[in-house]
């Protein structure tokens, strides 16, 4: 979850949204919460700045149900307050963390026959979903992406970009001029598609040579390790090349036309963020129709269009592509490359990583 990102400041007005049923994810009143499933009431936990602003209403509108609604920084910070006994009836997290979390106990199958609009989501990001709940029993996803370069056409050439990849990050030309993320968990994943491994290795030679790879890098181009500082910076052209994840990088795309995106041929991390409920969810009923209501169409499009990231309903993702984001790469990652991948959850690998990425932060001074 990358992602705490800067919702996109576009003037268009959001969908009218008019219709007869819940399922379609329309906002005309068509149920009584209460009376269906004997609660009105959901909570919901999901990255900040990470839903259009019309969702929530809609959706207490159709349902005549209240939201209650809390954000996280990280899947991290998500699952600490889980484990406190924090409770909620729909999580937004990332692959790897529901992975965790369905491997712990912590998630309830959803209802199948609630859920009518599986149908809009596109077969590439089924797949994805596929790759840490293969049975699709668990999550429906809500946003995808991958992480890649930004980087200003007048000062980094194309096609040197194109051919060296994450590689360029070892070219001390840019030194003083790069923006790395400051996440051990995607900083690594750099280092070892540079190198030609998994970024799900647990293999402690890899994971070393990407260490060795990182400090090399810090050596090599000085790079400032930040998070959501680099929308901002990146928009106002403070460096030449930025690791992103796409839904900000479309996001500074459309906000500066001198910014291009790549994709690193190496490979790169293919992440989906997906919506599940906990087993302790004190209203599953209403909850299931939540996540149906928030894959519909309507929905997803105002979401997209004002958040910025991938949306998995193919009907909204063709549209936007063809118009508030037509010309945006980042909008619309690849997909079917062999050498990306999706993040698995392995505590072994995190607990080798955490050490190490101590050692990388401090190489830097």
């Amino acid at each position: 979850m990358k992602k705490i990102s800067k919702a996109l400041l576009i003037s268009s007005a959001v969908i009218a949204m008019t219709g007869c049923s819940a399922s379609s994810g329309k906002t005309e009143q068509v149920m009584d919460a209460q009376k269906e499933f004997g609660c009105s009431t959901i909570n919901v936990y999901n990255a900040g700045e990470y839903i259009s602003e019309s969702a929530i209403p809609d959706f207490e509108k159709a349902f005549n149900a209240t939201v209650k609604y809390d954000v996280f920084e990280s899947n991290e910070i998500m699952y600490t307050k889980l484990m406190g006994g924090s409770a909620y009836d729909v999580l937004v997290p990332s692959d790897y963390m529901i992975e965790r979390l369905m491997s712990e106990g912590m998630l309830q199958k959803l209802n199948q026959e609630q859920l009518t609009n599986l149908d809009q989501i596109s077969d590439d990001v089924i797949g994805m979903r596929n790759v840490f709940d293969p049975a699709g029993e668990y999550a429906v996803p809500y946003f995808w992406g991958s992480v890649g370069l930004v980087y200003n056409k007048n000062n980094v050439d194309p096609a040197v970009i194109e051919e060296k990849g994450w590689d360029i990050l070892l070219d001390s030309t840019y030194a003083g001029r790069v923006y790395a993320y400051d996440s051990q968990r995607d900083m690594f994943m750099v280092a070892l598609k540079a190198l030609g491994y998994s970024m799900n290795t647990s293999d402690t030679d890899e994971i070393n040579a990407a260490y060795e790879w990182l400090l090399s890098m810090n050596k090599a181009i000085t790079p400032a390790y930040v998070t959501d500082e680099v929308i901002d910076g990146m928009i106002n052209g403070n460096m030449d090349i930025a690791i992103m994840y796409s839904g900000d990088a479309a996001y500074v795309l459309t906000e500066n036309e001198d910014m291009a995106w790549v994709e690193p041929k190496q490979g790169t991390n293919i992440w989906v963020d997906a919506m599940v409920i906990p087993s302790n969810s004190a209203c599953p009923a209403l909850a299931n129709e939540f996540i149906n209501f928030m894959v519909d169409y309507d929905q997803q499009y105002a979401n997209s269009e004002e958040i910025g990231y991938s949306t998995p309903n193919k009907k909204a993702a063709e549209e936007l592509s063809a118009g508030t984001y037509e010309g945006i790469s980042a909008y619309s990652p690849r997909t079917g490359y062999e050498k990306d991948e999706v993040f698995h959850f392995n505590p072994e690998m995190t607990k080798k990583l955490s050490d190490l990425w101590t050692r990388v932060k401090m190489s830097i001074n």
